[in-house]
This record gives C-alpha cells, sequence and structure tokens, in this order.
C-alpha cells in the first residue's frame, strides 16, 4: 500500500503581515517531503474538503474557530496551531478570555510558541489539554534576521526614494477606528453596558484605545512641524479605516499615509517608529530601529509591558518631538543590543541558530507528518464534516456580499489582496538566493487566492 506524506494547509489572513513568511515555511516543508497548500484563509476553508488528509497550521485557538475545527477533524486533518497575536498579550484572565479556547485546545495536536514566556501562558491556561509545546519562534521574525532582511532591500530602498528621510507612526486603533465601524470592539462592549453582559476590562480597554486615538491624531501636526524637513509616514493597521489619518494628512504636507506591503522594509528605511502598545515596535527592536513608545496616557491594566521594555518611552507631546528630533540628528538610537537581546530571549526563540520555520518543520517531521497522513475518519464522521463545510461556505459566500459584515468581499481584498504565481515566485527565488537552497521549487494556482507549493 502508498502511504502518502500529509498536506500541509497553510492559511494566511492578512496577507502583508503573514504571507512572506508562510511562504518561507512553505519552502522548508516542501525541501522535507511536504505537499504544501498556502492562500487566504476564508477560501482555503472552502475547499479544505477537498484537501488531502494533512495538518492544518492554525494562527489563532479563539472560541471563533470553534466550527472550523471541528470540521477540519472530521475530515480527517490534524491541527498544529500557535497565536499569531502571542507575543503581546493581555493580563492572563483576559488573554484567556479573548484569544483561547478549552474546546479549540482539544481539537490541537501539537502547540507552538513564540518564546518561553508564550509557551508558559499555554501551559497556565486552564482549558489546556496536554498537546505539547514547542518553542520554536515565529517565522515572521526569520525575515528580520540578518541572513534574510536583504528579502526587502530593495522595498526599503523605494520606500526611501519614495519618502526621503521619515520617521513611521504605526497605529493599532481597529478596536476603535475599524474598517467597518460596525465591527469596533468598543461599540459592540458599550451596547452591552448597564446589562449582564457587560465586560468592564472591554470597555475600560476600549476607552483607553479610543484616549489614545485621540491623542495620537492630536499629536501628528505639532510633530510634523517639529520634525521640519522630515517627513512624518502613518501606517495603519490593516483593520483600520484609514479616513481620520487623511484628513490629518490634507492639512500637513509632509505628512503622508500609506500601509501597503510588509512592515519590515519601512522598520528598515525609517529613522525612527513610534508607536504605542504595538507588536511592530518589537520587530524594530529585532531589526536594530530607533522606537518610541508613545504614552500620553498609561494604564498598568490595559498597556503592554513588551513594547515599552524595548522603547524609548516618553509621556508628553514636547517629550515626543525633542526625543524624536534627537533620534533623527543622530544623537539617540535603540536601545543597547545586549540589553534589548535580554528582553527579547524571553519572548521570541529562533533570533539566531536554525530558522523557526526549520525549527516548525522539524516538529513536523518528529510527529511522522512527512512519512504519514493523519488516520481516516470513519465515513459518517467525514460526511458530516463534508456537510457542515458545505453549508458554512454557502453562509460564508453570503456573507461576502453583505455590506459591513467583517466577511465582506471588500474587506477581504483589503487584508488578501490579489497575488499571482509571478509575484510569489520572486519572493520565493529572493529567499532562495539569500540562503542558497529552493531552486526546484514550483508554485501553481489551484483555484482564486490558493497556490500549491513542490519541488
Amino acid at each position: 500500500m502508498t502511504i502518502s506524506p500529509s498536506t500541509l494547509i497553510i492559511p494566511v489572513e492578512t496577507q502583508v503581515r503573514e504571507m512572506d513568511a508562510k511562504l518561507l515555511l512553505g519552502c522548508i516543508a516542501v525541501e522535507s517531503g511536504f505537499p504544501v497548500i498556502i492562500g487566504s484563509r476564508a477560501f482555503l476553508h472552502f475547499r479544505v474538503d477537498s484537501i488531502p488528509r494533512g495538518v492544518y497550521l492554525a494562527k489563532s485557538i479563539r472560541s471563533l474557530s470553534i466550527r472550523m475545527f471541528d470540521i477540519l477533524r472530521k475530515l480527517g486533518h490534524e491541527i498544529v496551531a500557535w497565536d499569531e497575536e502571542g507575543l503581546l498579550r493581555e493580563p492572563d484572565p483576559e488573554y484567556y478570555r479573548w484569544r483561547l479556547s478549552p474546546i479549540t485546545m482539544r481539537q490541537v495536536s501539537h502547540l507552538i510558541a513564540w518564546g518561553p514566556d508564550d509557551a508558559h501562558t499555554f501551559r497556565k491556561y486552564p482549558g489546556y489539554q496536554g498537546a505539547e509545546i514547542h518553542i520554536t519562534g515565529n517565522p515572521r521574525v526569520d525575515l528580520m534576521r540578518p541572513e534574510l532582511r536583504e528579502f526587502y532591500r530593495s522595498d526599503a530602498d523605494a520606500i526611501r526614494e519614495r519618502f526621503g528621510d521619515f520617521v513611521l507612526v504605526n497605529t493599532n486603533f481597529s478596536k476603535v477606528n475599524h474598517f467597518y465601524p460596525e465591527l469596533s470592539e468598543l461599540k459592540k462592549a458599550m451596547a452591552k453596558e448597564g446589562t449582564d453582559a457587560a465586560n468592564q476590562f472591554d470597555i475600560g480597554k476600549g476607552r483607553h484605545k479610543l484616549a489614545l486615538f485621540t491623542h495620537f491624531q492630536e499629536m501628528l501636526p505639532p510633530l510634523c512641524e517639529s520634525l521640519g524637513s522630515s517627513n512624518v509616514v502613518v501606517r495603519p493597521h490593516p483593520a483600520e479605516n484609514q479616513g481620520p489619518w487623511h484628513a490629518i494628512a490634507a492639512r500637513c504636507d509632509n505628512l503622508h499615509i500609506a500601509n501597503d506591503g510588509s512592515v519590515i522594509p519601512w522598520l528598515m528605511a525609517a529613522q525612527a517608529l513610534i508607536a504605542n502598545g504595538c507588536t511592530t515596535q518589537v520587530e524594530a527592536a529585532v531589526l536594530g530601529t530607533p522606537t518610541v513608545n508613545y504614552q500620553p496616557v498609561q494604564s498598568e491594566m490595559f498597556d503592554f509591558e513588551l513594547p515599552g521594555l524595548v522603547s524609548r518611552c516618553v509621556f508628553s507631546l514636547d517629550e515626543l518631538c525633542t526625543t524624536v528630533r534627537a533620534i533623527v540628528k543622530g544623537k539617540l538610537g535603540p536601545l543597547d543590543y545586549a540589553e534589548r537581546r535580554k528582553i527579547l530571549d524571553r519572548h521570541i526563540a529562533a533570533l539566531d541558530g536554525p530558522l523557526a520555520a526549520e525549527r516548525i518543520v522539524q516538529v513536523l517531521e518528529a510527529g511522522g507528518y512527512n512519512k504519514r497522513q493523519p488516520p481516516a475518519t470513519s465515513l459518517n464522521a467525514y460526511a458530516h464534516g463534508w456537510i457542515q463545510n458545505h453549508l458554512r461556505t454557502i453562509s460564508k459566500r453570503i456573507n461576502m456580499h453583505r455590506p459591513g459584515h467583517r466577511n465582506n468581499l471588500a474587506y477581504h481584498a483589503y487584508r488578501f489582496p490579489d497575488i499571482s504565481v509571478p509575484e510569489i515566485m520572486r519572493k520565493i527565488e529572493c529567499m532562495g538566493r539569500l540562503l542558497s537552497r529552493f531552486e526546484t521549487i514550483k508554485v501553481t494556482q489551484i483555484s482564486k487566492h490558493i497556490f500549491r507549493i513542490s519541488g
């Protein structure tokens, strides 16, 4: 009897944030004998019942995934999961409520952790079911390492050509400034205020974010004036409404709004980064870009600790302008490397040594997935999974045509724009040149937004 390897199914939700790193992971997996299917998470889910049994790499373990995880298991797929947002976390009870579910956790065969701190948080979770936890790091960080960051050099050079000397302001206010206002988490939380369903943490967090959002808007004109000839580029979060930022840019000649492509070349090109409680600050610390944590309002409950530890923290507009001017003039740089590294090592594995992508593939190899498929489920279970997925697909496709719905096609296109096989191949060939590998890799498109990577 012929034994087939497991197909590695790699879903991508936000293309600019995840796609490049997951292509790297996919190529390394192909070298180890895995068939790989990669593409838009939404569109992969539509076709998952036609993909040979394999391993689904989940990017979250939230209660929102309960139905999909159940379908995947009934179809015979196993689930290996990490939390894409696990680098920055709320206090444990709130993180567990928002990001983990005992029901989804029960369906996971292996857990992938960003670093020791993330692994410890998984292990403490009351709903943890005993799945083996592997501290591998995340492939997104691989692309920031010295051996691979040149992958973005031409993009960084193009950004410098476009904007000259500039300071990057990264925003993460989708909770209060969502692409679709109906999906604002603050709006949802406030709608429950005064009822038994109200959650005071969610309301407080939303109000804290709203205060910061207001301060960041008010900060931009004086910052632009303070920096004189330097440009300021605001990069909104992919789920944000860009309208408020464009309205301010219309009043400031040296203020620009852009969020195309990965954040990494923007960080490489920028003189400094300004943000508040954002994963991008941690990415800047890995790259060595000076970063400033602007905290005009503070909260022990709602502020993330890690971004502040790797940034220069300022608490007023005057202090912000003074600090950023000093960085632009070369009088201040990033925090000391040894100090940054000591902090980062607790949170991010694979900053050197084998790549995180290689470590994840090693976990899959150790599980024997490159030698065999997961066992088939019963005909009854498979039929139930197939029917459930088709019913779910019909519902989701209808929702794609509903204005303002989180599954709306316009919102999907915003997060996962069209990408062609030649574009993907150019990315893989560039990674291959830097690593001296991937010479035999091929990419074919198998349906809209879905691609096969093979050797």
